[in-house]
């Protein structure tokens, strides 16, 4: 049969990637899926740039438009990053027929909804397993494997460049700042780190779980976001010693009240799957009523495990060249007419656990009165620790773990604690999650 063409936005790391494992693996690609897929033309910044990857049979050049109108080009695939100029390309793309693949999660949580509106109504489409977890083909196992069950919910580490700073907090000792400077210099981290650190990049990869789990719109605007920058190294080793490691996760749950989308430092229990996962290393937990708890875990980010889901795409894509397109795998999971506007809770209906660490005086009786002040707004306690000061000047610290609690009832505890007369500044407060393993 005749080959696939493809055109290229972007041939940098990742795209290099792309190339090589088609060449490298070509004849196995044939035989998956059925035809040859060739990269005939690529679009660049700087063509006259050395590349990574042999390009003697790629036609580079800088105009971005001229491969999405071209009538030779088959699929289009975009790797240039960011939203504006990408959002207008894939949708010029699609406009001309042509089916899309994307590594892009920035440009599916922000604007999924209506570019995968697009493609149904041009017949293409659109396909982004790279855009959440790297090489791990979470959104295949959700939106394909796991088709059967209900899903309830979902948790995982889906930044790499959070997980290994909290690693190398846990592990090594360091300060926030001394490990983020660690993972600069490796390069798991940006000079400008703030996607990673403060929660942004896992909650446009949650936006997308979210949707193809529950059914729902892409709701990155609604997700409750927090970042690591404040966890202090003493946090982690207090977690440790109660049995709870610290993972920035993303959790979507399905309620009968709405769906929570949230992300934010995590205490796990060390006993957990989650909590195993180290280094830049990223981790799905997807818990469906028939099959239960699943698992997948691997490489997050980098050249050859993106490359391996963007390439899987492509396979996919070719797969259904001839596949009449009500036939299709749904863009979200679910048929496009069957997407429900499930309400997104706000973080004071989030039901969970939650970690208190309280700076007091050193006064007889302050671990007594906060554990009478949460028992009187019936706040259960899963563990309890005290330690005393190192010095006569220093003020004394309560650790409290609570049992499952609404958060609104637990904020108003919170204030109250903050109320009382020798309670110093800088309460702090995390969420811990429990997961049926």
């Amino acid at each position: 049969m005749q080959a696939v063409n493809v055109g290229l936005l972007g041939l940098g790391t990742v795209g290099a990637g792309v190339v090589d494992l088609l060449t490298r693996n070509g004849d196995e690609i044939v035989r998956r899926a059925g035809r040859d897929i060739r990269v005939t033309r690529a679009a660049v910044r700087d063509a006259s740039k050395a590349r990574e990857c042999n390009t003697s049979n790629i036609d580079i050049g800088t105009d971005c438009y001229a491969i999405v109108t071209d009538p030779d080009i088959d699929v289009v695939l975009e790797l240039i990053g960011g939203e504006a100029q990408a959002y207008d390309l894939v949708m010029a793309a699609i406009a001309n027929g042509k089916h899309v693949v994307t590594a892009n999660k920035h440009l599916i949580a922000l604007h999924g909804n209506e570019i995968f509106a697009a493609a149904d109504d041009a017949g293409v489409v659109v396909s982004f397993e790279a855009a959440v977890a790297g090489g791990i083909p979470v959104i295949k196992a959700i939106r394909e494997g796991l088709a059967g069950n209900h899903i309830e919910w979902v948790a995982g580490i889906v930044n790499g460049t959070g997980n290994f700073i909290l690693s190398q907090m846990m592990f090594e000792g360091v300060s926030f700042d001394e490990a983020l400077a660690d993972a600069q210099r490796r390069g798991f981290a940006e000079a400008d780190p703030t996607f990673d650190v403060e929660g942004i990049d896992a909650a446009h990869k949650l936006a997308i779980i979210g949707s193809i789990a529950f059914g729902i719109p892409l709701s990155f605007d609604k997700i409750y976001t927090a970042g690591i920058r404040e966890i202090a190294a003493d946090d982690i080793e207090y977690a440790a010693e109660m049995g709870y490691r610290i993972k920035h996760l993303g959790i979507a749950k399905r309620l009968p009240t709405g769906v929570e989308l949230r992300v934010h430092p995590t205490l796990v229990s060390e006993k957990a799957l989650l909590a195993s996962v180290e280094g830049e290393k990223n981790a799905v937990m997807v818990y469906g009523d028939a099959v239960g708890p699943t698992v997948y875990y691997g490489a997050g980010a980098g050249a050859g495990p993106t490359a391996s889901s963007v390439v899987a795409d492509l396979i996919d894509t070719v797969r259904m060249l001839s596949v009449d397109p009500s036939g299709r795998v749904p863009h979200l999971a679910f048929q496009p007419d069957q997407i429900t506007h499930e309400p997104v809770l706000g973080a004071t209906d989030f039901e969970c656990g939650h970690y208190i660490r309280v700076q007091v005086a050193d006064q007889t009786g302050v671990m007594a009165e906060i554990t009478r002040l949460l028992a009187e707004m019936e706040i259960g306690i899963e563990a309890i620790l005290q330690k005393d000061p190192s010095t006569a000047e220093d003020d004394a610290r309560v650790i409290i773990v609570t049992k499952p609690v609404r958060e609104g009832r637990l904020v108003e505890a919170l204030d109250h604690i903050r109320a009382l007369s020798y309670t110093r500044e800088g309460v702090v407060h995390m969420r811990v999650a429990q997961f049926e393993d």
